[in-house]
């Protein structure tokens, strides 16, 4: 398999690990510890572990939502000013999971730059 996927399994797998004992930064944390791991290059290195918070992010939100028909999310989108949708409300918070997991990435690639003195 290649870094990428290996990389995003990583990510999605301790995502997923940390979210129970941790709040929502632990994706973070994964994403931190997985670009430290397994190191990407360029574009990867935020793109990778943007792509797998997204997923679980929206995912997650939609399993907790549909369990009450959405009740809470519409009522959210209507104070966010969002028309109300809340599959736009899931969507937008998987993207800004996806933002901080990403920064995240770049910090652990540096860091592992730093510390490790590879390229």
């Amino acid at each position: 398999m290649s870094k990428n996927r290996i990389n995003f399994i990583a990510t999605l797998g301790l995502a997923i690990l940390l979210s129970f004992v941790l709040p929502w930064w632990s994706i973070m944390i994964a994403a931190l510890l997985s670009a430290l791991s397994i190191p990407l290059q360029k574009a990867a290195v935020f793109f990778i572990p943007f792509l797998a918070i997204v997923v679980f992010w929206i995912l997650y939100c939609f399993i907790l939502s549909s369990a009450n028909d959405f009740i809470l999310a519409k009522k959210i989108a209507q104070l966010l000013q969002i028309g109300g949708n809340p599959y736009l409300l899931i969507l937008l918070t998987g993207i800004i999971g996806g933002v901080a997991a990403g920064i995240s990435g770049i910090l652990g690639k540096q860091l592992s730059v730093v510390f490790l003195h590879k390229k």
